[in-house]
């Protein structure tokens, strides 16, 4: 049985702003997140730096996958391409709550040295917005993304910072690699997928 269908395109660069606000609205109960930024105050305030600098190559390289209705988002990277990993401590340093930054920083130091050596498409965020959630937008997005892995021949890699989205994962093909959890951070599982 099919689920629902959803049109999924590529955002434009300047649709960043949309985009991000969704990301921003889809992480709002993500344990890493808002251990980073425990008040929703500083969440809205700093999550969109974040994600910017965590995603927003996507936006450079056509990887930034949107429903129509920006209710769903998910932001890849291609291999070779990586997050700006001093741009994102920076935000972090300015931003997240003083007692929490040095498991961030050391889980997120952990997050980099998990990427398989292979060259691989890699998954920074995928969210969907809390009222469009439950409706198969993200099994939607997920499909998109790795149709284009498979016909490539390249692996595709994520961390889950959400144990509720790992099943998700592994419906669309990612095996758990193990486990990161640094400190008083929440656990974050990475995850492998093999082209098909």
């Amino acid at each position: 049985m099919a689920g629902p269908s959803f049109e999924i395109r590529v955002a434009r660069r300047d649709e960043l702003p949309q985009a991000v606000a969704s990301i921003v609205a889809a992480f709002i109960t993500d344990p890493l997140a808002r251990f980073a930024w425990p008040s929703a105050q500083r969440h809205l305030e700093a999550m969109p730096r974040a994600a910017r600098e965590f995603a927003g190559g996507s936006f450079d390289h056509g990887a930034a996958y949107v429903s129509e209705d920006f209710c769903g988002v998910a932001l890849w990277l291609p291999p070779g391409v990586h997050p700006d990993g001093a741009a994102l401590e920076s935000v972090f340093r300015d931003t997240a709550k003083p007692e929490h930054l040095d498991d961030l920083l050391a889980t997120f130091e952990k997050m980099e040295q998990s990427h398989p050596d292979e060259p691989h498409w890699y998954l920074p965020m995928i969210g969907v917005e809390p009222n469009a959630q439950g409706r198969g937008l993200g099994g939607a997005l997920m499909r998109h993304a790795v149709k284009r892995c498979d016909r490539e021949g390249v692996l595709a890699y994520l961390e889950s910072s959400h144990p509720r989205n790992i099943s998700l994962y592994e419906r669309h093909g990612f095996e758990v690699m193990g486990r990161i959890q640094v400190g008083a951070a929440p656990t974050v599982t990475p995850m492998l997928r093999r082209p098909r």
